[in-house]
């Protein structure tokens, strides 16, 4: 009788690991499949080891047309509407956390609300929109629509992050004759580098996988984004370059695993105020 709690935490710890690991190969496999396929000749939508290993993949997909215009578009779409969204949720999170008015509660569940909005749902009114501006076909345009749908969750995330500046630092700097603004720039911002890299990341990548947007408001092929031009590789009656589209794939990852590492550090610095109020 002692034995049966621990046979049952025993059980336990073994389904909870084996649930563990049917969940981990569900992300693993397609990893797997997208390195061995892009090496192997003969890809298929099976995960096998290729029987010979080559780079004949690559070569295919890296040319200006497939690869590096499509890149390059969706690092000017996304890199401009990215630095779009942090500077005005920066600017709009900033009298939300600092200021208290009656208005504040509901305006934050109204951007909660809208974060909630399928972006199908509002993208045949936005179509029209932008016909009757003739801000369709262009980059700007597009650029300035992703930071609109990306901006809501990014005010409030960034809101979250700079109530945890402590204002007093703010008081400080506004006894020195700095403005409201320079202490936003000068003070806030800096202290809360890991929430900016944060929404940086969120905000960047959310963009770099979308493909209805672009695909509905960018018209001619050379503006195109990779996340639209990879579908250039299912063709017609159900033949599908499978060697090619996982080449593609990992290059087309190469850019957020990139900004990842890059920013890394920020992301797991917190914020070290402990003290900063003190004396």
């Amino acid at each position: 009788m002692p034995r049966t709690p621990a046979r049952r935490r025993t059980r336990r710890r073994l389904a909870a690991d084996a649930g563990l690991l049917v969940a981990a190969a569900a992300f693993v496999l397609p990893l797997a499949w997208v390195v061995l396929s892009a090496l192997d000749p003969r890809a298929n939508l099976r995960v096998k080891v290729p029987d010979g290993v080559t780079l004949d993949n690559f070569d295919a997909i890296l040319t200006p047309e497939i690869t590096f215009t499509p890149l390059l578009n969706s690092l000017v779409l996304c890199g401009g509407a990215t630095a779009l969204t942090v500077a005005c949720a920066a600017l709009a999170a900033y009298p939300l956390s600092r200021f208290r008015s009656r208005l504040n509660r509901p305006f934050l569940l109204t951007i909660l609300f809208a974060t909630s909005l399928p972006i199908t749902a509002i993208m045949v009114p936005v179509y029209a929109l932008f016909v009757r501006v003739n801000m369709i076909d262009t980059m700007q345009g597009t650029i300035f629509f992703f930071a609109a749908s990306q901006l809501p969750f990014a005010i409030w995330l960034m809101k979250n992050f700079m109530d945890g500046v402590p204002r007093e630092l703010e008081e400080a700097a506004w006894t020195d004759g700095a403005s409201s603004f320079q202490s936003l720039l000068r003070i806030v911002l800096p202290l809360m580098g890991p929430g900016v890299a944060v929404v940086t990341v969120f905000s960047f990548v959310m963009m770099w996988g979308n493909f209805f947007v672009p695909f509905m408001l960018l018209l001619s092929p050379d503006q195109m984004p990779a996340s639209v031009s990879i579908n250039d590789f299912f063709g017609n009656r159900g033949m599908v370059a499978y060697g090619q589209l996982a080449a593609f794939s990992i290059v087309y990852s190469t850019p957020v695993i990139l900004l990842y590492v890059l920013i890394s550090r920020r992301l797991g610095g917190g914020f070290a105020l402990g003290g900063a109020v003190k004396g």
